[in-house]
């Protein structure tokens, strides 16, 4: 009630709420007849007052009075003792024992009653203005912008990322959240239908980040083991992140969340779209397959972290390889055991839940999203994955992957690298901008990915820089981020390019999707408009004045808790900002990073 809950929801939070939780509300949570006779009786005019005393309690129609107050005996001086017979002291023990006398700088002076008065303003000053809630609830003037029954964009050229490829003076239309005719037709308004004027603009379909840690609450590595199989990403989706803005502001509409790369074999994956506003289930792309991390390289063998870490197998990159493949032995032999169990019956085997995810990928129900830098790592797992009849979906950042493309593109991998990272540690001295391009040349679907939620408001950019190093055509480039992730996330069937039958996830841009001073201008997701450029000077000033109302409570709930206006780190200050569950982690989070890369 001090953060300003309603006296009727409090009330309810304590009798009727739990009633119906635990599923005896015919019994419990009102006084009706009927129901069991369990009442609190209060003195004063208001439950929640804090100088409001609890007079009795009854259950089952039985009363329990509180005790009463011992009434003080007269001392015949005309004064009450605390106890004992009547004008005679308590002769409790505490009170046979005389305090020592204090010295002057311990003995505090008792408030006068002027003080007690204005402390007691100050702190119904302070509480009600605890009850002021200044900021806005963290998903409020957030989701879908638009949603017509329809959407037609004339006169636009259009980069399909399909068999059309790049359209000039076309127009494509969407309905029913898929896209339904593309190119020069004839087209038949229905009504409410939204039609753009897209002379001079351009459209392309939403880009995706094929490796992402937006919206993950908390560490992105569970470290502890050497595989976390079992544990899923799409358990700690945040659906209040603060990046889906920026990202859609950047024409991104679906991402790859991936645990870290702490382990050899992580945790299982989670595609999303960015649905802005939605829950964290509303979030999650059903239609992606299942996924899982593995890593190799020096962030597995626990190179760098420290003499703490140092026990934990493996801590070779041969280590690694013996590892990985003790693990899917050990699933292949889970598996076996279950057919059994299916086919004679008897008693089930235990259920185990990361042998379960690792057999999934020997029954290609679950894909491989590899952590990767040097070409002998990237090999060694393409022959042992082969030697187990698995194919890998992606190598991410594969910064060596142009050294064995050719192996890479037989195998039929994707490399999902970055555009010209390189020289933050030793196994990636050997990158080069080329990569994407010299992989592409070489049959490999390439993609570029993020690893970053700032990196990822500039895909489009990323993607130009194959154009630049390695002469990939713009209309491939620009695959890079859109039909490219798509494949090598098994969802090219739904989103990626702009073709009939597949999900209306467009971008709507001011130049050529690649060209440096291009604007995104809208971002549309299955058909509902999720980012408009034209709103956000109005959505700036909001939260501009949001912030100032902020500070100006902050510093006034400072100053009313003796923190000073300014706020210098007193107690006053530590009690009013407290730091939010999903920040809590930020540096920890930050530091997962730099060994995810």
């Amino acid at each position: 009630m001090d953060r300003g809950l309603a006296e009727a929801d409090a009330l309810a939070a304590l009798t009727t709420v739990p009633a119906k939780l635990c599923g005896v509300e015919n019994l419990l949570g009102t006084i009706e007849t009927g129901k069991l006779g369990n009442l609190t009786v209060v003195e004063g005019t208001n439950y929640f007052n804090p100088q409001a005393k609890v007079r009795e309690v009854w259950i089952d129609g039985r009363i329990y009075r509180a005790p009463a107050e011992e009434p003080k005996a007269d001392r015949g001086d005309g004064k009450k003792s605390s106890s004992g017979e009547e004008g005679e002291p308590s002769k409790s023990k505490a009170a046979e024992k005389k305090p020592e006398p204090k010295s002057a700088k311990e003995t505090k002076p008792e408030p006068a009653p002027k003080e007690e008065k204005a402390a007691e303003k100050t702190k119904e000053e302070l509480r009600e203005l605890r009850k002021k809630r200044v900021a806005r609830a963290p998903l409020e003037g957030r989701g879908v912008l638009a949603a017509p029954a329809a959407v037609l964009i004339r006169n636009a050229t259009i980069w399909t990322c399909g068999e059309q490829g790049v359209l000039t003076n076309a127009q494509i239309l969407f309905s029913g959240g898929k896209i339904q005719e593309v190119g020069n037709f004839k087209a038949e308004v229905p009504a409410g239908t939204l039609q753009i004027d897209g002379r001079g603009l351009h459209v392309t379909p939403g880009l995706i980040d094929c490796h992402s840690h937006t919206a993950i609450l908390g560490a992105v590595n569970e470290s502890s083991l050497p595989s976390t199989a079992m544990v899923r990403i799409r358990d700690v989706v945040n659906s209040e992140t603060d990046q889906f803005y920026q990202q859609l502001a950047g024409g991104v509409t679906a991402v790859n969340l991936l645990h870290g790369s702490a382990n050899p074999i992580g945790g299982q994956n989670c595609v999303i779209k960015l649905r802005d506003g939605a829950s964290p289930e509303g979030l999650i792309f059903e239609a992606a397959p299942q996924g899982i991390k593995f890593a190799l390289g020096e962030n597995v063998k626990q190179s760098n972290w420290g003499e703490k870490f140092n026990t934990r197998f493996p801590q070779t990159r041969m280590g690694v390889r013996t590892f990985i493949a003790n693990r899917f032995t050990a699933a292949q032999q889970y598996l076996a055991e279950w057919d059994k169990y299916k086919s004679n019956g008897g008693v089930p085997p235990r259920r185990d839940l990361e042998l379960e995810a690792i057999g999934e990928i020997l029954q290609g129900k679950r894909w491989i999203h590899c952590h990767s830098y040097r070409q002998d790592e990237i090999l060694m797992l393409i022959r042992l994955m082969e030697s187990f009849g698995v194919k890998i979906a992606s190598f991410q950042h594969v910064l060596e992957g142009y050294k064995v493309a050719d192996e890479i593109a037989q195998h039929g991998a994707g490399g999902s690298t970055f555009a010209d990272w390189w020289a933050y540690k030793f196994e990636v001295y050997d990158a080069v901008p080329y990569n994407g391009s010299l992989m592409r040349d070489r049959g490999v679907v390439v993609s570029f990915n993020s690893d970053s939620s700032e990196l990822a408001r500039r895909l489009y950019l990323e993607a130009a820089k194959a154009v630049k190093y390695g002469g990939t055509p713009e209309p491939e480039a620009l695959k890079f981020v859109t039909l490219n992730p798509a494949r090598q996330l098994r969802i090219d069937q739904r989103v990626g390019s702009l073709e009939a039958g597949k999900d209306a996830d467009f971008v709507l841009w001011s130049k050529a999707p690649l060209d440096s001073g291009t604007v995104c201008l809208e971002t549309w997701i299955e058909g509902k408009k999720y980012f408009d450029r034209g709103l956000t000077a109005e959505r700036t000033q909001k939260l501009e004045k949001e912030r100032e109302d902020l500070l100006a409570k902050a510093k006034k709930m400072a100053k009313l808790s003796g923190g000073g206006e300014a706020g210098g780190g007193s107690e006053g200050d530590a009690a009013f900002l407290r730091v939010a569950l999903e920040h809590e982690f930020d540096g920890r989070e930050r530091h997962c990073l730099e060994e995810e890369r």
